[in-house]
């Protein structure tokens, strides 16, 4: 039989005061003295009580909880170490704020729109986080028009007025190109996640403007939907061309480590006759064989960063942006200099 949970009648008959007064000290309103209050909560403690989300948001009109709506196939997610990591972080601070987190993935932009009417409607959660940002972006206006508070998870557009958390991902992009380029690389080709996404668009003008820059072709380029299984269709699209790449630059790790697999079982070495990096600095792509370069960036801080952004902007009515510290590229074993007798 489950041990029944102690109420606050419990902790008012133990602390021998009254249940006034026990919900006065447990919700740190005035009319208690310190050294009863400091008694309440040393036999609530004692007697393992914790406070009920249902009668906290009956009584404050909040729902305790923040929103996540995710428009991504089910397999790209599941396939991406990037949104548990970032997620982790989130958890790691709701936790410690008595708060929960609802998770919807949704296939398409019609279910992304109902689900956030659906979260403001029923008050299930009191703010969101907005990811995969793109142009034109339509959640923003249906979210000022439901009166739904909501934090950006990267940079938005200028006009809008939402605070973000951003990481800038350009710099690392052009790192890898640079690096490549030292190495004698020459025909570099990227491996671009959505267009329409603003970080993908971002990362596939930073690879653009990078082999601009070195003076090289820029036109090595296919657009995918950030999914392992579109990263190796790409990989084998590049190297059944006349005159296949010596480096690929992917937009994430999946994809990187999609194209090592595919390299690999057609016989080429990594990196002697074939670099690549990716983009994420996943803890998976220091494990592969061979260790995969890639643009580094702390999923796991971002979430815990957009946590506490977003609870301020609940809590006060306002909360200010904030700039993490950029990708930035780090090099390990799977990029080596250009080989000689592909050029």
């Amino acid at each position: 039989m489950a041990q029944r949970k102690p109420t606050i009648t419990d902790v008012a008959r133990t602390a021998g005061v009254s249940k006034g007064l026990v919900s006065f000290a447990l919700n740190d309103k005035p009319g208690v003295s310190p050294e009863t209050r400091k008694r309440i909560l040393e036999v609530a403690g004692d007697l393992g009580w914790r406070p009920s989300l249902s009668a906290r948001s009956l009584s404050t009109s909040t729902s305790f909880a923040l929103g996540l709506v995710i428009r991504r196939k089910a397999e790209v997610i599941s396939a991406d170490p990037f949104f548990p990591a970032f997620i982790a972080g989130v958890e790691s601070v709701l936790t410690e704020e008595g708060r929960a987190l609802v998770l919807s993935v949704v296939p398409d932009a019609e279910a992304e729109l109902r689900s956030y009417r659906t979260l403001a409607g029923d008050n299930r959660v009191d703010g969101v986080f907005l990811t995969d940002l793109r142009t034109d972006d339509e959640r923003f206006e249906l979210l000022a028009d439901l009166g739904l508070p909501a934090v950006a998870l990267g940079r938005p557009n200028p006009a809008v007025a939402v605070p973000s958390v951003q990481v800038d991902d350009t710099h690392g992009i052009a790192e890898a190109v640079a690096h490549l380029v030292e190495l004698g690389h020459t025909r570099i080709a990227h491996v671009a996640g959505d267009p329409h996404m603003m970080h993908g668009g971002r990362r596939r003008g930073s690879f653009d403007d990078a082999m601009r820059d070195a003076g090289l072709d820029s036109s090595l380029v296919i657009e995918t939907d950030f999914s392992a299984s579109s990263g190796a269709d790409a990989t084998r699209r590049f190297l059944d061309a006349a005159q296949p790449p010596t480096a690929i630059v992917y937009a994430n790790d999946p994809m990187a480590i999609a194209g090592l697999g595919v390299a690999q079982q057609r016989g080429l070495r990594v990196p002697e006759e074939l670099s690549i990096t990716g983009f994420d600095g996943t803890d998976i792509s220091g494990y592969v064989f061979p260790a995969l370069t890639t643009i580094t960036s702390d999923p796991v801080e971002w979430g815990r960063v957009a946590a506490r952004t977003l609870l301020e902007l609940v809590a006060t009515g306002a909360a200010d942006s904030v700039e993490l510290p950029p990708a930035s590229l780090l090099i390990r074993a799977s990029t080596g200099p250009a080989p000689s007798d592909r050029g």
